[in-house]
């Protein structure tokens, strides 16, 4: 079963864990650690868990535990929006939303944000704009408000190129570089680029490999699509960078004498790097490997326990199955009204729908 199916209800430690090493703050934000924290609130550690996409149901239950900090962590998890909604009119009583704390950036980066806004756009100054411009999720929204956008921040934006072809005058080339979605526009203007952020961007290769004389290395060496051009190149790296690139693992066992604190600090995150951690427990950091989503193993006993009941794997299965979504793979399920002919003719009534 993938890890996105179970969401984090049915694992446990890995049997290398040593449970008194957890840092629980920590593995308050960790999504696979909700079946642990579940049997722990005791030790949650809230203002985290707010971070946390799988939390939903224990944070719903238990509001009151939530501090105005932790109300600003929860409004940048996209799962949280109805939360949010819900309790709007009450916190923003207590000045929470609009200045008590200067910006709010955390709900500016949700995904779901634009009903919200759309309902408060008189409260919005040029801060908000800011935080807004970046969003890759709001981009209708950023359309019919151009004369609001805020420029270098829309310059990171990844699902902004088309307005940022037509406005290069206003274009801030460190954001645009780091632009994944960019990369046509900078191959034009490489005498505009900026060449720290352009080290990082992982779609940016091939113009880095022509240019190595211009890379900023600390930054390279933790591009996931550069270990090409790191193995060659072995003097250069910054090896507390590398430490966390998931594609780098071979090296950093080749080179585990060049890992410093820092190093063991950003390899203690790194998903890839489990193998190498479970051998190396005494450099390990564990504050940050509390938030590793891979020290964690199916718990198949938790998952024959629940599977019937309400709720249980079962029930998700057939959830997940029967989703609308796959209605074109039922096909010799055998199931009556789902032969080849069935479908092509469903498929057939919705494109119809869609060009009417």
């Amino acid at each position: 079963m993938s890890l996105e199916l179970n969401n984090g209800k049915y694992m446990k430690f890995s049997d290398w864990i040593p449970i008194n090493k957890i840092d629980w703050r920590s593995l308050s934000s960790n999504p696979n650690a909700i079946h642990i924290l579940e049997q722990n609130l005791d030790k949650v550690y809230w203002p985290w868990l707010c971070y946390n996409s799988n939390a939903i149901h224990l944070l719903e239950k238990n509001l009151d535990k939530l501090s105005d900090v932790s109300w600003r962590w929860l409004a940048s998890n996209q799962n949280a929006i109805n939360i949010i909604e819900k309790n709007f009119d009450k916190l923003n009583e207590d000045g929470l939303f609009w200045g008590k704390y200067g910006v709010f950036w955390e709900l500016l980066s949700n995904p779901s944000i634009v009903p919200f806004l759309e309902k408060n756009l008189d409260k919005m100054n040029e801060d908000y704009w800011g935080g807004l411009s970046s969003n890759p999720n709001v981009i209708p929204f950023l359309e019919k408000n151009l004369d609001k956008v805020v420029w270098w921040s829309l310059s990171y934006n990844r699902n902004a190129i088309h307005i940022l072809e037509k406005n290069l005058d206003k274009v801030c080339w460190n954001g645009l570089s780091r632009n994944r979605n960019a990369i046509h526009i900078l191959e034009k203007n490489l005498d505009k680029v900026n060449w720290f952020g352009l080290s990082k961007n992982p779609n940016a290769i091939h113009i880095l490999e022509k240019n190595l004389d211009k890379v900023k290395w600390d930054n390279l060496s933790s591009n996931p699509n550069a270990i090409h051009i790191i193995e060659k190149n072995l003097d250069k790296v910054d090896w507390g960078a590398l430490s966390g690139n998931p594609n780098a693992i071979h090296i950093i066992e080749k080179n585990l004498d060049k890992v410093d604190w820092e190093g063991w600090h950003y390899l203690s995150r790194n998903p890839n790097a489990i193998p190498l951690l479970e051998k190396n427990l005494d450099k390990t950091n564990w504050e940050e490997l509390s938030k590793n989503p891979n020290i964690f193993t199916i718990d198949y006993n938790a998952m024959k326990t629940n599977m019937y009941k309400e709720g249980g794997i079962a029930e998700e299965l057939m959830q997940n199955r029967f989703h609308p979504r796959n209605i074109n793979k039922f096909t010799n399920w055998g199931f009556p009204g789902f032969d080849n002919n069935d479908v092509d003719a469903e498929k057939e009534r919705q494109a119809k729908l869609l060009h009417h």
